[in-house]
C-alpha cells in the first residue's frame, strides 16, 4: 500500500503493480494535489547550488552517491515519458549568480559538480547575454529535460491503474500501525497490508520524529504570457539571493497555447513570511521589469521539505518491523529524487538484497552526521521554539471580540486562553481553532493561498479549517461563524 499519489508514491506503486504485486494507493486529495503539481518541471542534475552545498559538510562519496542516484530517476522519467507520450523537452540548465558577489558559489558548484562526474562547463558570454536578467556568471549543464509535473502524474497514475492497482483519492490517512499487522486507518475504515510506503512530503506518522528533522520551505511560482522569441531557451537559477527560477514553456514540453515564462522563487519558512502575498507581488515586479510584455497568466506555490544534513531521508521506519518505508527531504527536487527513491523502496519490497542494490542506494542509506548537521538542526528547532512562544505570546495579548477581517485577511486572538483563528475568504467569515493539533503551534494566516500555516512544523489548514498537508492528521475545530459583518464569532 502506498500513500500518497505524487511522484514518488506514483513511480513506486507502478513498478509494484508493474512487477505483478496488489497495490493500492490512497491520497487525502487528488494525484498531483501538491508538491508534485505545484513542481516548476524541470528534470535536472544542476540543481542551483545544491552539490555543493551538500559537499561542504559530507565527503566527496555522498555527493557522487546523490548526483547517481538523481541521474537513475531522471532516467527512469525520461523513459517512462517516451513510453507514455509525455511531452518533454532537452534544454540546458544554468546555474548562475545575480551579480559578482555570487561568483563564489558559482565556482563551487562546478567544483562539487565535476568531483561528482557531471559533465558541466561554464557558461558562454552569447549564453548569458541571451537572457535580460543579470547574470554575473553561469555553470551550464546541457541535455537536462523540462516537462509539466501534472501531465507526468496523469499518466502514471492511468499506467498504474492499467497494470492491475487501485487508487483512492480524496480519503484521508490518520494512522498506521504495524500491529496485530501492518495497516492504516482512514475514515472509511482500516486498510492492511504486507507493506506500507509514506510518500506524502513529511511523514504523517510521527515514528523517527522526522518532523524534527526536517525544515520546511514555502517558495512562489508565476507563469507569463509572453511573445515568442522572448523567452530564454535555457533554465537558470539563481544560487544567490533573491532566489530566482526561470524557464520557458512550450508546446513541446505541455504548454497550451501562448508561450510561457515561469518565474518562482522568494522560499521562506513556512508560517514565517509577513505576506505571503507580497512574495508573488516581487516575483511580478521583477519579471516585468525585464519582460516588460509579459502578461500574468497563473500563480501558485509549493511547500517542500529539506533535511537538517541535506541529504535526502529514502527508507525504512523506525518501529515499523521493516514493513513501513517512506522518502522525504528532497529540497525541491522531487522530479530526479522521488523516482529514485522509488527504485529504491519498491526493489527492497520485492525483495532484493542490500549487496545487489546500486551503489548510491546503500551510500545514501547510510545517515551520515555531521557536527554541521546537529548544529542545523539545533538551530532550526531552536527557531521552532521562539516561534511557538511569539504565537502564543502574540494571541494571549488580542482578546477575543476581533474585527471581523476583510476579504482574504485573518487574524489571531484568544478567548479563556485558547488562540482562534478569524477569517474572512470569499464573503464569508469563519473562526477555528487556531491550535495546530500536531504539537500545539498557534498558526498564522497567509494571505498569499488563504490558509492557516503553522510555523512549527508546516502543518496547513483551509480557512473551514480542513487540513491541507504536513505532519497533522486532523482538521481544526470549527467554531461558529461570524454571524454579521459587524458581530465577532462566538463559540458554540
Amino acid at each position: 500500500m502506498v500513500v500518497g499519489a505524487g511522484i514518488t508514491g506514483l513511480f513506486t506503486a507502478m513498478l509494484l503493480a508493474q512487477d505483478g504485486r496488489d497495490v493500492a494507493v490512497i491520497d487525502a486529495g487528488d494525484v498531483a494535489a501538491l508538491a508534485t503539481g505545484a513542481n516548476t518541471g524541470k528534470v535536472s542534475l544542476l540543481q542551483g547550488s545544491r552539490l555543493s552545498s551538500i559537499r561542504a559538510h559530507h565527503p566527496a562519496s555522498l555527493v557522487h552517491a546523490y548526483v547517481d542516484a538523481n541521474r537513475d530517476g531522471q532516467e527512469l522519467v525520461r523513459e517512462f515519458a517516451e513510453t507514455a507520450g509525455v511531452p518533454f523537452v532537452r534544454r540546458t540548465a544554468f546555474s548562475y549568480a545575480h551579480t559578482d558577489a555570487g561568483m563564489g558559489r558559482v565556482r563551487d558548484e562546478f567544483t562539487a559538480a565535476r568531483e561528482a562526474g557531471l559533465d558541466v562547463r561554464m557558461a558562454r558570454a552569447a549564453e548569458r547575454d541571451a537572457v535580460p536578467f543579470p547574470v554575473a556568471g553561469a555553470i551550464a549543464l546541457d541535455d537536462q529535460i523540462a516537462l509539466d509535473p501534472d501531465t507526468l502524474a496523469t499518466a502514471l497514475a492511468e499506467t498504474f491503474l492499467a497494470a492491475g492497482g487501485t487508487l483512492h483519492t480524496r480519503t484521508r490517512v490518520t494512522r498506521t500501525a504495524v500491529l496485530p499487522s501492518p495497516h492504516v486507518v482512514t475514515a472509511a475504515g482500516s486498510v492492511f497490508a504486507d507493506h506500507i510506503v509514506l510518500a506524502t512530503g513529511t511523514p504523517i506518522a510521527d515514528r523517527g520524529l522526522y518532523f524534527a528533522k526536517l525544515s520546511a520551505q514555502r517558495s512562489y511560482v508565476v507563469s507569463f504570457e509572453v511573445p515568442t522569441g522572448e523567452v530564454p531557451g535555457g533554465m537558470f537559477l539563481s544560487v544567490d539571493a533573491p532566489s530566482r527560477s526561470v524557464r520557458p514553456v512550450s508546446a513541446d514540453d505541455g504548454a497550451v497555447g501562448t508561450t510561457r515564462l515561469v518565474v518562482g522563487g522568494n522560499g521562506h519558512p513556512v508560517g514565517r513570511a509577513e505576506s505571503e502575498r507580497a512574495q508573488y507581488e516581487d516575483l511580478v515586479a521583477w519579471t516585468q521589469s525585464y519582460y516588460p510584455g509579459a502578461r500574468e497568466s497563473f500563480r501558485w506555490s509549493a511547500q517542500d521539505y529539506e533535511s537538517h544534513n541535506l541529504v535526502p531521508f529514502i527508507g525504512t521506519m523506525p518501529r515499523g518491523g521493516g514493513r513501513i518505508r517512506f522518502a522525504t527531504g528532497y529540497a525541491k527536487w522531487g522530479l530526479t529524487n522521488g523516482p529514485a527513491a522509488a527504485l529504491r523502496i519498491a526493489a527492497e519490497i520485492q525483495g532484493v538484497a542490500v549487496a545487489d542494490l546500486p551503489t548510491w542506494a546503500r551510500a545514501l542509506g547510510t545517515r551520515m552526521t555531521a557536527p554541521s548537521d546537529l548544529a542545523r538542526g539545533a538551530t532550526e528547532n531552536a527557531k521552532v521554539g521562539v516561534a511557538a512562544a511569539q504565537g502564543w505570546g502574540d494571541a494571549l495579548t488580542h482578546p477575543a471580540p476581533v474585527p471581523k477581517p476583510a476579504d482574504g485577511e485573518g487574524t489571531v486572538g484568544s478567548r479563556a486562553g485558547r488562540p482562534i483563528g478569524v477569517s474572512t475568504v470569499g464573503g464569508r467569515t469563519r473562526a477555528v481553532s487556531a491550535v495546530c493539533p500536531h504539537l500545539g503551534g498557534v498558526l498564522r494566516w497567509n494571505d498569499g493561498e488563504c490558509t492557516w500555516d503553522c510555523p512549527l512544523h508546516a502543518s496547513r489548514f483551509a480557512p473551514d479549517g480542513t487540513r491541507l498537508e504536513g505532519p497533522a492528521v486532523s482538521d481544526l475545530a470549527v467554531l461558529a461563524e461570524a454571524p454579521s459583518a459587524d458581530s465577532p464569532p462566538s463559540e458554540g
